[in-house]
């Protein structure tokens, strides 16, 4: 079983919902990736996503592109983030880490060795924005064959053609879009989240995971109560962004801990 199917698996249950928070990996410095990773766990996230800089990160609003340049600037790299995921295996051997990013990176650094170096780093699954699941099953196999989950995006748009697609090669979980635009842009409408995910989870039989739009605890309880999993990027951006010199993890830490308690109050209450 792989270790995202065996967070999910553990979380079932205990009857809670997995937290699945992304930061760019080099914002605001390389060396304050594997520092922040370590917070997030400490802040009770169940699976980190991990975002891979790109010059142009089209499905990405202005906080996560602000972030990528930040770590281009410094030089970040697709090898450098491999290399900082190899470093916090060598620390964590549970934790699922995804690398959510783009195509062009992968193919620049090429697709075998790209799938070979991420499964010897400890990569647990790869989400690539700009890979439609009907032009990549190649890909998709690659990284099965080295034990990877092929993550792919869902949105209130996707046609069932597309949820076919997914269905058929996507596994570890869905990202479903909540709402129409970029990260960290509109407003999330729960009832219709609330009405679509259990209509995805039937159709592509993995747990479905909701980002886009979630800002605070209350938005998370609410996502949590009908999605497998919540993921929330821009919002930990910006408490990156806007914190004091050195207090970056430690303010990453104290705001995932206030999602992740109000995610478990939600849940027992529900059951209570």
């Amino acid at each position: 079983m792989s270790r995202i199917a065996a967070k999910f698996t553990s979380l079932a249950s205990q009857g809670r919902k997995a937290l699945i928070p992304f930061i760019t990996a080099g914002d605001p410095h390389p060396d304050q990736t594997l520092p922040l990773m370590q917070a997030l766990v400490a802040g009770g996230a169940d699976i980190i996503e991990l975002g891979v800089p790109f010059s142009d990160p089209m499905a990405d609003g202005p906080t996560i592109q602000r972030a990528s340049e930040r770590a281009l600037a410094h030089g970040m790299s697709l090898r450098r983030v491999l290399a900082v995921v190899r470093e916090f295996r060598g620390g964590d051997a549970t934790t699922p880490v995804v690398l959510m990013g783009y195509a062009n990176p992968v193919e620049a650094y090429g697709v075998d060795a790209f799938a070979r170096d991420a499964a010897d780093a400890g990569v647990d699954g790869v989400l690539v924005v700009d890979y439609p699941p009907e032009e990549c099953a190649g890909f998709a196999e690659t990284l099965k064959h080295r034990g990877i989950d092929p993550i792919f995006l869902l949105a209130p748009t996707s046609s069932e053609k597309r949820f076919a697609e997914v269905a058929r090669m996507g596994s570890g979980y869905i990202y479903y879009v909540s709402l129409k635009g970029v990260t960290g842009s509109a407003k999330l409408d729960l009832d219709e989240v609330a009405t679509r995910i259990p209509q995805i989870r039937r159709q592509v039989g993995v747990p479905v995971g909701v980002g886009f739009g979630i800002r605070d605890g209350e938005a998370a309880a609410r996502i949590g109560a009908v999605a497998d999993a919540v993921v929330i990027g821009s919002r930990i951006i910006e408490e990156i962004e806007n914190a004091p010199p050195g207090e970056a993890a430690a303010r990453v830490r104290k705001f995932v801990a206030g999602i992740r308690s109000a995610m478990d109050a939600s849940t027992q209450g529900a059951t209570a």
